[in-house]
């Protein structure tokens, strides 16, 4: 039975979805060196910016994991994963503006995705509309 809700889904990991993937793929790779290059030489200018890069990371890690896997469980990490994006980069952005001093350099979620081409804005309403188109 779980065979057959599973084969009644479109995947999230054909199609444009591929390119999704690789989308979150190369936002997981720039995040993490970012941030691990942040943290490692100047955490102590800005330890809230560059934790909060390091999350940004992770969550891009988990949401290409999430789309990449078919089935229920892959989408539903990477529904969680979307959602908590959308919320940080809107949430940290907003807090950047206002707070500029906690946000010496460029994170991937200040200025809501400003020093990425704000794609950190568009991604994860990319994600959740893909999500919401393959359900």
């Amino acid at each position: 039975m779980a065979e057959l809700k599973t084969a009644r889904l479109t995947r999230t990991n054909a199609g444009p979805g591929r390119l999704l993937i690789a989308v979150y793929l190369l936002f997981a790779i720039a995040a993490t060196s970012r941030a691990g290059l942040q943290i490692a030489t100047k955490f102590d200018q800005a330890p809230l910016a560059y934790l909060l890069s390091a999350l940004a990371a992770a969550v891009y890690i988990v949401a290409a994991v999430g789309l990449a896997r078919a089935g229920h469980a892959g989408r539903r990490v990477a529904l969680a994963c979307c959602t908590v994006e959308l919320v940080g980069v809107v949430g940290v952005g907003a807090f950047s503006l206002a707070r500029p001093d906690l946000f010496p350099d460029e994170t991937v979620w200040s200025g809501f995705g400003s020093g990425y081409g704000y794609i950190p804005l568009v991604l994860p309403i990319l994600g959740l509309a893909w999500l919401w188109k393959t359900r």
